[in-house]
């Protein structure tokens, strides 16, 4: 069995989303012993960003005339393609950055789609667990609501796009423990981060089940 583990988050240390979702990887490894996982954090090593230009101008130019950068950028988005396509399940974390998707996670989604194409299911059926975490509150009635740009586009890709088999991990008020101004939400912050932790371990036997 295969795992695929991606991660976003700039704050490797001590990553909310990397939290929850080692809370689910370590579900599936302990029904998995002999498996494997491949790992790739975005946050910790982004793509070049030129990698997504030069991989889509590949595709409208004679392979003859590639140049380097054309060969390197297709290389890998083809290696993405294939860690995805030779995944059995995946947990995939993605915090909410400025009020949208990570650029890295935007930038990987590109680079795989240059790849394969917009209607290459990659994920078809597969269980995947998507985990991702808010710095304030976006429930419906809060101050924020509808300022959450990410979760719909991370859906639509992962699940719309993709074909996943899509459970959503999701954790707010995240900076209610370092924001002053969010001092009143801490308890509420905490029991978010209890209820999305049990949750990750409930979608992480999902993956095994499926």
């Amino acid at each position: 069995m295969h795992l695929f583990r991606l991660d976003t988050s700039i704050f490797p240390a001590n990553s909310t989303s990397s939290e929850l979702a080692d809370a689910a990887e370590a579900e599936w490894t302990a029904a998995h012993p002999e498996g494997t996982v491949t790992r790739r954090h975005l946050g910790a090593e982004p793509l070049p960003g030129d990698t997504w230009t030069h991989a889509t101008l590949a595709g409208f130019v004679p392979a003859e005339q590639h140049t380097d950068e054309h060969r390197a950028a297709s290389a890998l988005a083809a290696t993405l393609a294939d860690e995805l396509r030779a995944a059995d399940a995946a947990v995939i974390a993605v915090p909410l950055y400025n009020w949208g998707v990570s650029q890295h996670f935007k930038t990987w989604v590109d680079v795989v789609i240059a790849n394969a194409g917009p209607s290459d299911q990659l994920l078809k059926d597969k269980p995947v667990v998507l985990v991702t975490s808010l710095g304030g509150g976006f429930a419906p009635g809060t101050p924020r609501e509808g300022w959450d740009h990410s979760t719909p586009y991370l859906e639509r890709i992962l699940r719309d796009v993709w074909g996943a088999d899509l459970t959503v991990v999701r954790r707010e008020l995240t900076l209610a423990g370092v924001n002053p101004a969010m001092e009143s939400l801490r308890d509420l912050a905490a029991e978010y981060h209890t209820q999305a932790l049990d949750a990750a371990r409930d979608a992480g036997k999902n993956l095994v089940r499926a």
